[in-house]
């Protein structure tokens, strides 16, 4: 049976990470909310399952495989990795991969909060001028921190620097992929000139884009563009002078 992703039609969101781990694996599975995304059948059905499973998620996004449901995008990959030949054999590397993903979802939310910082329940421009203080914070001291931090793993990786663990493409892979691609969506001037300063990071970015199924992937209709609805949103103003 195809794997069930349920996700927000309209964003890339958190939902991508799991996508783009999917698409590499080039196995077959159905973006729920997004096939009756028309008639808003497929967001009832993830609505549903969030109301009545016996284990409930929090939040989109989840999967289903067969009886399986997990939620939070980390513990899907976690989950998943295995199965789709994108998990390091040993425990300990294992559990390093799921570190670094965790990682990746400090920085995701992070990325959120400069154009959230008081409340999701504010409309962005409520909250624009607490936003340019911690998009100001985020763009000098936060994604340096972060993007060397990933640098540093790609240069102590001791199968080489083409991968952030061992000698062969894992999910972290991806979604550090995934991260840059959306970080240099909402911050293009800042990123630019990060990437120079991390070139292991810019060199994963630019492998993991030529990959054929990713590139096929990211030239199709199945990849939603980046909008301002999503997670990583840009603002000019956020980026300041």
């Amino acid at each position: 049976m195809a794997y069930e992703l349920y996700y927000w039609p309209g964003i890339q969101g958190r939902g991508e990470f799991v996508r783009l781990a999917l698409e590499e694996a080039g196995v077959d599975y159905v973006d729920v909310a997004r096939g009756s995304a028309k008639d808003g059948l497929g967001i009832r059905a993830m609505l549903r399952v969030m109301n009545e499973a016996a284990h409930p998620p929090f939040a989109a996004p989840f999967l289903r495989d067969g009886d399986v449901l997990v939620g939070q995008t980390a513990a899907i990959l976690f989950y998943l990795g295995p199965k789709l030949g994108l998990t390091p054999k040993s425990e300990t590397d294992r559990l390093w991969a799921h570190q670094i993903q965790l990682t990746v979802t400090d920085l995701v939310v992070e990325a959120h909060d400069t154009h959230h910082p008081l409340s999701i329940e504010l409309y962005y421009e409520d909250q624009k001028d607490e936003a340019a203080r911690r998009a100001a914070d985020f763009r000098k001291h936060r994604i340096p921190k972060f993007m060397d931090w990933f640098e540093t793993i790609l240069d102590r990786n001791p199968a080489g620097d083409a991968h952030l663990v061992g000698r062969s493409l894992t999910y972290p892979d991806l979604s550090l992929f995934q991260l840059v691609e959306g970080l240099s969506y909402a911050f293009p001037k800042t990123m630019k000139r990060l990437l120079k300063d991390t070139p292991r990071v810019a060199s994963l970015h630019d492998a993991v884009s030529r990959r054929p199924r990713i590139k096929t992937y990211l030239q199709s209709e199945r990849r939603i563009p980046f909008n301002e609805d999503g997670i990583f949103r840009h603002y000019p103003e956020l980026e300041g002078q």
